[in-house]
């Protein structure tokens, strides 16, 4: 066999390979892998959709947790795993666009290192207060946190997660200093909030709101298209004069790039019929979150969107890693 024929046996070989993956997928449990630490939105997305996912495919879906680095750990672990669908990652705007946007050193490249499958959800994100602050709506809480700059602190998820990544954004457009305090995780932080220790916090919705409801934190303003259902007393960044803070957090599904196409349209299809289930789709949308399954194409665009925008905050603002 001379070296071309070889050469051609192997690609043929390939493709067969990358075929025989995507007629038999899956055959074995599928990991999900959640790059921030358990009880943050993100963690309640994925396990929204787990069992859905589950019944969909015929194959147990595994939730995993691997927090830290302001989801860079958990996200090099996706696109270090094989490209054969059996493990996926959790998509936010921290791991695939404002992380990345402040760390030069973070490893991998959002819009190449990744195979964008589709978003599942987007989410309100909110400012709120420990109950002990001294405001209970915005303009109360402007004007206390302008006539004591670096008095008050707040927390995120990490650095470069879209918690810091929006006070920061917040804070050039309102001109006001209040201090960051970076956590292994939006849970943790929220956490730490509800118990006074930070007064402040710009979080996803789904993960505060419950503490909302219970009255231990209160909320103060909110990115979203316009007042929520849930939050009707509580007015949107727009309705405050701070549109480019009106923007709203995705989560998604993903996997390491070059992952073959036939499996990646498994997946859509069964994360489409997934959200159908009018009792998963209420799971979700009671969180504030709304339902946007939009495929690889469409959910490509909304990662590359958003690093543009983080990418553009960190050169204004002169941001680097702390």
């Amino acid at each position: 066999m001379t070296l071309v024929s070889k050469l051609i046996a192997i690609a043929c070989g390939s493709l067969i390979g990358f075929g025989a993956i995507a007629q038999t997928y899956p055959s074995k449990p599928i990991k999900i892998i959640v790059p921030f630490a358990p009880g943050g939105s993100t963690d309640i997305i994925a396990r929204s959709m787990a069992d859905p996912l589950s019944k969909q495919l015929g194959q147990s879906v595994i939730v995993e947790n691997k927090a830290g680095g302001g989801g860079s750990v958990g996200a090099l672990e996706v696109i270090r795993a094989p490209k054969d669908g059996y493990t996926l990652g959790i998509a936010t705007v921290s791991t695939t666009a404002s992380n990345p946007a402040i760390n030069a050193k973070i490893g991998y490249d959002p819009l190449k290192d990744f195979t964008p499958i589709t978003n599942i959800a987007a989410t309100p994100n909110v400012i709120v207060v420990n109950p002990s602050f001294p405001a209970r709506d915005y303009k109360t809480f402007i004007e206390v946190i302008k006539k004591n700059p670096g008095k008050y602190s707040y927390a995120s998820s990490g650095t470069g997660g879209i918690g810091h990544m929006q006070t920061e954004l917040f804070k050039s457009l309102t001109g006001t200093f209040i201090v960051h305090i970076p956590y292994r995780g939006a849970g943790p932080g929220l956490i730490d909030v509800v118990a006074g220790q930070v007064p402040i916090m710009f979080d996803n919705l789904p993960s505060a709101l419950p503490f909302i409801k219970d009255g231990r934190l209160i909320p103060i303003v909110i990115a979203a298209p316009k007042r929520l259902a849930q939050l009707p007393n509580v007015p949107t960044f727009a309705e405050v004069g701070l549109a480019p803070a009106n923007r709203m957090a995705y989560y998604g599904l993903l996997g390491p790039a070059g992952l073959p196409k036939d499996v990646v349209d498994k997946i859509y299809a069964a994360a489409q019929k997934a959200v159908l289930d009018p009792a998963v789709r209420k799971r979700i949308e009671d969180t504030g979150s709304i339902i946007n399954v939009n495929g690889p194409e469409a959910f490509s665009k909304e990662m590359a969107t958003e690093y543009a925008t983080y990418k553009d905050v960190v050169t204004k603002q002169k941001l680097e890693i702390e």
